[in-house]
């Protein structure tokens, strides 16, 4: 999507301290993503697919007073261990959004999440500024969730071992 006169894009970068072969693994279970995206309550790949180009994720989304809804996004890359992109809707506006990671040596990614938005219909009347910035904040949550799974300690009952 090129960026018009009505869009925007907004970046979150970490660093994170772990290789970029274990950031891709988390990041492309997206059945854990209810755990760094304060929106998602559960995500899953439509048909059992694998993750890749062309898959189809449907989600069931945290909406106002405790209401919930589903929507679903494409995988319009997934290029491991690199770079993902996905496409779907945000209200009646398009959006993209994406991972770059890029290694720094065997232990530290550098990532950094991408989103892009085109405002549509209704949305047109928020101010874009107003959005933008709500969106930056919540991406850079979601950067830094991301960042402490990762980085988490792997303890022997989580790798499948006994107490």
């Amino acid at each position: 999507m090129s960026l018009g006169a009505n869009a925007f894009r907004t970046e979150s970068r970490l660093t994170m301290a772990c290789g970029v072969e274990e950031v891709w693994a988390y990041l492309a279970d997206v059945g854990r993503w209810a755990e760094w995206a304060p929106t998602v309550l559960e995500c899953r790949i439509r048909d059992g697919a694998p993750f890749q180009a062309g898959a189809r994720l449907d989600q069931r989304a945290k909406g106002p007073f405790g209401s919930s809804r589903g929507r679903s996004q494409e995988v319009t890359a997934a290029d491991a261990p690199r770079r993902m992109a996905f496409a779907g809707p945000l209200g009646t506006s398009a959006a993209r959004w994406g991972m770059d990671l890029e290694p720094t040596d065997d232990a530290h990614t550098d990532a950094t999440m991408w989103i892009e938005v085109e405002l549509k219909g209704v949305m047109r009347a928020i101010p874009s500024g107003l959005l933008k910035s709500r969106i930056q904040r919540v991406s850079d949550l979601e950067m830094v969730l991301i960042k402490a799974a990762v980085e988490a300690p792997v303890t022997s009952a989580a790798a499948g071992g006994t107490s």
